[in-house]
């Protein structure tokens, strides 16, 4: 039975992080909220298990990932419970922790880069906040960039096992979120990250040999990598771009 994944049709969003391990393992899933509501998909499939009045244990918000009658949310637990059947994280449990604290570092990233173009309130829009938008991209560029890719460059350069993986000697789930990140912050601020290569050797190091990756690299010429676009987390304005400090 294939895996179902929830997340809204036209973003990578959130859910792009988990359609990342799935595409790398060549695992069977189906991306209900893209699928014709002929076949019980669509986002109203979505829609009606987060608004059930009887289902326990019901999603907050997508992504949201079904395995038969299990229903699990949240980017970071999503992952952990794939991680080892998918090849992409330690079996040992303690190293699986390990793991997922850094997956949640990146989970507190991507919350800033959502609040860089929605500080005040993600019920308004974008251009109901923009002069705040632009104070909190500044800060966002200035120092948040700089703190947490300078923390995921000194994990990959401390690694034991040597700096092409963020975690033991193989691929895992958060250097495929990694990749995302940095692939998302080059779309969203392209003048702020044009050094990224020249500040974090290792992280763009990862960067390519993930962009490599026979599975990867066919996912990210295939119509079901969706564009960047400036309704998911990572967006570009250019007004809230400048150059790096």
């Amino acid at each position: 039975m294939p895996y179902e994944l929830y997340y809204w049709d036209g973003i990578q969003g959130r859910g792009e992080f988990v359609r990342l391990a799935l595409e790398e393992a060549g695992a069977d899933y189906v991306d209900i909220c893209r699928g014709p509501a002929s076949k019980g998909q669509g986002t109203r499939a979505m829609l009606a298990i987060m608004g059930s009045k009887s289902e326990p244990g019901i999603p907050f918000a997508p992504p949201f990932l079904k395995d038969g009658d299990l229903i699990i949310s949240h980017v970071a637990n999503i992952l952990m419970y794939l991680g080892p059947t998918l090849g992409l994280a330690p079996r040992d449990e303690a190293q699986r922790h390990e793991l997922n604290s850094l997956q949640l570092t990146i989970t507190d990233l991507v919350a800033e880069v959502h609040d860089t173009h929605h500080p005040i309130a993600t019920s308004k829009y974008y251009e109901e906040q923009k002069e705040e938008a632009k104070a909190r991209s500044a800060e966002f560029i200035d120092n948040r960039i700089p703190k947490y890719l300078g923390y995921f460059e000194r994990v990959l350069q401390q690694n034991p096992h040597g700096p092409a993986h963020v975690f033991g000697n193989g691929l895992t789930y958060v250097d495929l979120s990694l990749f995302q990140v940095y692939e998302g912050l080059r779309y969203a601020f392209p003048r702020a990250t044009a050094h990224l290569a020249d500040r974090y050797p290792h992280l763009a190091a990862l960067h390519a040999a993930v962009m490599k990756r026979p599975n990867i690299a066919r996912y990210l010429q295939s119509d079901r990598r969706i564009p960047f676009n400036e309704d998911g987390i990572f967006r570009h304005y250019p007004e809230l771009d400048r150059s790096e400090a």
